[in-house]
């Protein structure tokens, strides 16, 4: 028979911690009010959540390796937003954002999701941090909470590799 594996969103003794951008704090605390619901509604206790705050997005990947390395959390969820503007500096920041948010999730072995809005417009921000496209904070969170369950059921990792 096949070996089935899939997480649950029993988020019941996880811990998670949020790491959002201030930068157009307006729209991302939007998303981290949306990761906190799904993370109450699915369990997570109040006092196994933790939200640390860093200027911007650019800041997020090094923020949540710190987190991942500290042995404190089963998950993270990173949330920011990052609108594109006149010049290149959207690119630079939402390249480096998620590239860093993915290197961080491969080489720690810990559930990252990745929250961060990359939009055209404000508009487009607000119709994904709670508007008409749902809230992508809620979405982030309940991925972690799903992936936290389904590492914990995997096979362990081998020490030698």
């Amino acid at each position: 028979m096949t070996q089935r594996y899939e997480g649950s969103f029993d988020g019941r003794n996880l811990r998670v911690a949020i790491v959002a951008g201030r930068f157009n704090e307006t729209i991302v605390k939007q998303l981290v009010d949306g990761a906190v619901d799904c993370l109450a509604r699915h369990n997570v206790q109040e006092s196994d959540i933790s939200l640390v705050w860093v200027p911007g997005a650019f800041e997020i990947p090094a923020t949540a390796k710190r987190l991942a390395t500290s042995g404190e959390v089963d998950a993270i969820v990173c949330l920011g937003a990052v609108i594109r503007g006149e010049t290149a500096h959207f690119d630079y920041v939402a390249g480096h954002a998620s590239n860093g948010i993915g290197a961080v999730a491969v080489e720690t072995g810990l559930p990252i999701t990745n929250g961060i809005l990359t939009t055209e417009s404000v508009a487009q921000a607000a119709d994904r941090a709670g508007g008409k496209m749902g809230n992508k904070g809620f979405e982030a969170a309940l991925a972690a909470v799903e992936m936290a369950n389904l590492y914990a059921s995997l096979p362990k990792p081998s020490p030698e590799l």
